[in-house]
C-alpha cells in the first residue's frame, strides 16, 4: 500500500510539472439525446489531429484538458448522427452536444469508426456492451425481448440451458455475478423459474458486461458485473412506447413533469397466459408482473436528482394446494453533483430486497424467506488532464438475511412455527481507480479496492467440537454433520467475524497501430456473500448465507492477454482474450446434503478451491445492412475439495472435477440484415457443450424395486447431450410509419427452428412394464413460433 501511494504521488507530481509548461484548459460537458434529453452513456468525444479523446460516463458527462489550440471534435455514438465541429480552445469551455437519431426505424444501429478505434486504444478489456435496440433484434422464445438470453450470445457467457435462470461467466457460478439495475443490487434476475429475464427492454438505456479487468469501483462478486442503466425520461414530450406478445405485453409511459427540468418514466409488463387455462379446464396458475419507475430532477447545469425504483413479481401455482411467490424490489435515490469542471460526483442511498414465499395448503403451512440490503456509496470522477483521470469512493451495505420461517396456515395443519436464525452483515469499502495515459502506445487503468465484512450478532450461534462443523466417520467412509456442543448469543452490535482483504486491479493496453492493440490484465476480487444451491442453476428456493466463523470468503485472482483489431474503419472488429482464473474458498457440499431450512447450514458445506481458463474469440461486423458476431469460446471450469487431514479423501477422492457449469466448447452467431425499410431479418444459432452430471455405475434390487447406484467418487464425470438450436425472425415495418406519430412494427419468430430436444435433464427411473430402469430426458421447448406487435407513439 506504501508503495502504490508514492508511485501514485510521483505521477501527479510529473503530471503537475508537464500541466505547467503549457497552457491547457479543460473542455467538459453532457452529452444528451436530442430527441427526449436522456444522457448518452459511453459516447465517443475524440479529436482526429490527437488521435485521443474520452467517452461520457454512466451519466452522460465527459471532461477533457488538452494544450490551447483550435481543434476539431467528433462526438459519435451508436445509431446517431455523428457531430464534427471545431473549437478554439482558448478558455475553460462548458459545452453540451446533443446527437440525433440517424433513422426513423425503430430501434436501428448504426456504429461509427472511431467508436471502435477508441476502444482499441483504451486499457479496458473482457467487456460487452448491448443496447436496447441490439437486445430486441435478437430472436427469443415467446418472442420476448430478453437482456440475460441475449447475453449468452457473447463469449464467456453460458448458461445450464431453457428454463434456467442466472448465467455463467468463464466458469463461474451464477452467484458470482454482481447484477446492478440503476446500481441496486438484484438478487434474482429471473421471471418464472428462468424463462423470462426482470429486466423491461423497453426500460433499459445502457447494458455493460465486465468479465475481467473489472474497475475498483465494482466488488463483492467474483466472476462479472452486469451493469444496467435504466433510460430517465422524455423531459421534451409525452411519450409512449410498448408490445403485445403471445404471452405478455409491456407499456412504457414517458414525459416531462416540467419541461427542460423534471421527467418522469412509469414501465410495466405482464404476462398473460394463464388466463386461458380455465378454457381448458385447468386451474393452475403461472404469470408475472413487474413495474420499472424513474424521476429526473435536472436542478441545474452542476445538480441533478434522480429516484428509480423497480418491482416484480412471479406467482406460480397448482391449484390452491401449492402457490409459490417470489420477486424483487429496489429503490435508488441519487444526486449527481459538478464541484467543477474536472470533479464530477454522485450520492446514492438503495433499497435491494428479494423475497419468496411458499404455501402448501395440502400440508397446510407457510414458508418465507429472503435478503435485504442498504447500500450508501459516495463515487467521485476526477479528470486531472487528457492523460490522467482519477475515480474514488466509498460504500457501505448492511444485509439482513432471512434463512426462513414457517408458519401453519390453518389451525388443523399440526405444523409446529419455526424460524430460522436470521443472520446479519456489513460491507465496507474504499477504492481508487487511475486512467493514466503513459505515452502515445502504452496506457493503463489500475487501482486498488479495500474491503471490510463483518459477520454481526445474531440470536444465537451454534459452536462445535474443534470448530468443525462437518465431520468424517472412518467407519462408514463419509463426511457427516457435526453436532452442536453449545450455542452462543450475541448483540446485534456484536462481531462474530470480520475480514479484511486489498483487491488491486491492473489493466493495459499497448497500441501496435491505430487500428490494433494487445491488452492485459489481473484483477483480485473478494466475495462474502454464498448462494446456497445445489442444483445446476440457481431457483427461488435457493437462499444466500454471509462469510463467517465457519464459511470463508470467495477470493479470486484473474489474469488475461488479448488481441484487438478495428477493420475497414470500425466496420468490422476482433476481440481474443485468454483468462486464468483461480478461486480460494469455493463452498461446495458433503454426499446428501439437506440445504432446505436447514439451520446448521455449515454442517454441510466444505471449502475448497476452483480454476477456470480458456479462449475467447469475437468477430463483428458494425456496419451496413447485415450486421452481426460470431463468438466462440474455449474453456475448463473445475472444482478441487481435499481432505482436511491426512485420512480425510474429500470430495471425488481429492481430485479435480468438472463444475456444474464447465462447457468446454460455446459458439453462437447472430446476424441481421435490413433487406430494405419494411423487411429486417435477424437469425442466430447457439452450440454448448453438454452440461457436466452424473448417472448411475450400477443398481440393486430391493422389495422388487430397481435403484441405482451412483459413484460418490466421480462427481459431474457425466455430461448431458449438446446443446443447440438456430432462431429466426422477420421484422416488418409498415411504409404507413413514415411521416406520422404513431409508429408500429410487426415482429415474426420462430425459437428452435429445426425442433431439437434438448436435454434439460435425464433421470434414470423404473419402467412400470418392463421393471427395467431406463434413462429418462426432459426437454422445456420444442419449435415455438411467435408473433409481437411493437409501437410507439
Amino acid at each position: 500500500m506504501f508503495y502504490l501511494k508514492k508511485l501514485l504521488f510521483v505521477t501527479l507530481l510529473l503530471l503537475s510539472i508537464t500541466a505547467f509548461s503549457q497552457e491547457r484548459y479543460t473542455i467538459s460537458g453532457t452529452v444528451y439525446d436530442d430527441s427526449n434529453n436522456e444522457t448518452l452513456i459511453g459516447v465517443s468525444i475524440y479529436f482526429p489531429e490527437l488521435n485521443s479523446g474520452t467517452t461520457t460516463n454512466q451519466y452522460g458527462f465527459f471532461s477533457i484538458t488538452l494544450p490551447k489550440e483550435i481543434y476539431k471534435i467528433q462526438v459519435s455514438y451508436i445509431g446517431f448522427s455523428t457531430i464534427m465541429e471545431t473549437i478554439n480552445l482558448k478558455e475553460k469551455t462548458s459545452k453540451n452536444f446533443y446527437l440525433k437519431e440517424e433513422s426513423e426505424n425503430l430501434d436501428e444501429i448504426i456504429i461509427e469508426g472511431n467508436v471502435e478505434n477508441l476502444n482499441v486504444r483504451t486499457p479496458q478489456m473482457s467487456v460487452n456492451r448491448l443496447t436496447s435496440a441490439t437486445i430486441k433484434q435478437i430472436p427469443v422464445v415467446l418472442g420476448e425481448a430478453d437482456i440475460i438470453k441475449s447475453l449468452i450470445l457473447l463469449p464467456g457467457v453460458t448458461s445450464a440451458g431453457e428454463g434456467a435462470s442466472g448465467f455463467n461467466v468463464r466458469g463461474g457460478a451464477a452467484d458470482q455475478n454482481l447484477i446492478l439495475l440503476d446500481e441496486a443490487i438484484v438478487f434474482n434476475s429471473s421471471h418464472l423459474f428462468g424463462f423470462f429475464s426482470v429486466f423491461n427492454p423497453d426500460v433499459i438505456k445502457d447494458v455493460k458486461l465486465y468479465k475481467g479487468g473489472i474497475p475498483a469501483k465494482y466488488g463483492g462478486r467474483l466472476s462479472s458485473v452486469l451493469d444496467i442503466y435504466q433510460k430517465e425520461g422524455n423531459s421534451k414530450e409525452f411519450k409512449a412506447t410498448g408490445g403485445i406478445g403471445l404471452v405478455s405485453s409491456r407499456l412504457l409511459i414517458e414525459g416531462p413533469i416540467k419541461k427542460e427540468k423534471v421527467s418522469f418514466l412509469v414501465g410495466g409488463r405482464s404476462s398473460y397466459a394463464h388466463l386461458f387455462l380455465p378454457l381448458f379446464d385447468n386451474d393452475n396458475t403461472a404469470y408475472f408482473y413487474d413495474l420499472n419507475t424513474k424521476v429526473n430532477y435536472r436542478i441545474n447545469d452542476r445538480n441533478s436528482i434522480f429516484f428509480s425504483g423497480y418491482f416484480g413479481k412471479d406467482i406460480f401455482g397448482i391449484s390452491d394446494s401449492f402457490v409459490n411467490e417470489y420477486g424483487n424490489k429496489v429503490g435508488n435515490l441519487r444526486w449527481n453533483h459538478l464541484f467543477s469542471d474536472k470533479l464530477f460526483s454522485n450520492l446514492s442511498l438503495i433499497y435491494s430486497d428479494y423475497f419468496y414465499g411458499l404455501t402448501l395448503d395440502f400440508i397446510g403451512f407457510e414458508w418465507d424467506s429472503g435478503i435485504t440490503n442498504y447500500n450508501l456509496k459516495y463515487d467521485f470522477n476526477h479528470y486531472i488532464n487528457n492523460k490522467f483521470k482519477l475515480s474514488y469512493g466509498i460504500n457501505n451495505i448492511y444485509t439482513k438475511f432471512n434463512p426462513g420461517e414457517i408458519l401453519p396456515n390453518r389451525e388443523d395443519s399440526g405444523i409446529v412455527p419455526k424460524k430460522l436464525i436470521d443472520k446479519y452483515s456489513n460491507e465496507f469499502a474504499a477504492y481508487i481507480d487511475a486512467e493514466h495515459k503513459i505515452s502515445d502506445k502504452l496506457r493503463l487503468q489500475y487501482g486498488i479496492r479495500f474491503s471490510n465484512f463483518t459477520r454481526l450478532g445474531q440470536d444465537e450461534l451454534n459452536v462445535y467440537a474443534n470448530d468443525e462443523a462437518v465431520i468424517y466417520n472412518e467407519e462408514f467412509k463419509k463426511y457427516e454433520s457435526a453436532e452442536a456442543i453449545d450455542t452462543e448469543s450475541f448483540n446485534r452490535s456484536n462481531v462474530i467475524r470480520s475480514f479484511n482483504n486489498f483487491e488491486p486491479r491492473i489493466s493495459m493496453s499497448y497500441i501496435l497501430d491505430n487500428h490494433t492493440s494487445i491488452k492485459a490484465s489481473y484483477n483480485r476480487m473478494a466475495q462474502y456473500l454464498h448462494l446456497l444451491s445445489n442444483t445446476s442453476s440457481p431457483t427461488p428456493l435457493d437462499v444466500w448465507t454471509p462469510s463467517g466463523k465457519y464459511i470463508k470468503p470467495q477470493l479470486l485472482d484473474q489474469y488475461a492477454v488479448g488481441y484487438f483489431k478495428s477493420l475497414k474503419n470500425g466496420d468490422y472488429s476482433i476481440e481474443t482474450e485468454v483468462f486464468y482464473k483461480d478461486i480460494q474458498n469455493r463452498i461446495d457440499y458433503i454426499n446428501g446434503a439437506n440445504l432446505i431450512a436447514n439451520n446448521e447450514i455449515e454442517t454441510v458445506i466444505l471449502n475448497g478451491k476452483a480454476r477456470a481458463y480458456g479462449l475467447e474469440f469475437l468477430l463483428k461486423k458494425n456496419a451496413g445492412k447485415f450486421k452481426g458476431w460470431f463468438a466462440y469460446t474455449l474453456s475448463k471450469s473445475e472444482q478441487l475439495t481435499q481432505g482436511r487431514t491426512a485420512t480425510e479423501p474429500g470430495i471425488n477422492s481429492g481430485e479435480w472435477y468438472n463444475t456444474p457449469y464447465d462447457k468446454t466448447h460455446d459458439f453462437s452467431i447472430n446476424a441481421s440484415y435490413e433487406l430494405n425499410e419494411k423487411w429486417k431479418f435477424n437469425t442466430n444459432f447457439v452450440f454448448q457443450t453438454g452440461q457436466p452430471t452424473n448417472y448411475p455405475v450400477g443398481q440393486y434390487e430391493i422389495q422388487s424395486l430397481n435403484v441405482p447406484i451412483y459413484d460418490d467418487n466421480r462427481r459431474n464425470a457425466d455430461r448431458l447431450p449438446a446443446y443447440h438450436r438456430l432462431d429466426v425472425s422477420a421484422t416488418l415495418t409498415p411504409e404507413k410509419n413514415k411521416n406520422r406519430r404513431w409508429q408500429g412494427e410487426w415482429v415474426f419468430g420462430i425459437y428452435n427452428l429445426y425442433g431439437r430436444q434438448n436435454a434439460a435433464s435425464i433421470n434414470f427411473t423404473q419402467n412400470d412394464e418392463t421393471y427395467r430402469n431406463e434413462a429418462i430426458q426432459t426437454s422445456i421447448f420444442g419449435l415455438v413460433p411467435s408473433v409481437t406487435y411493437n409501437f410507439k407513439f
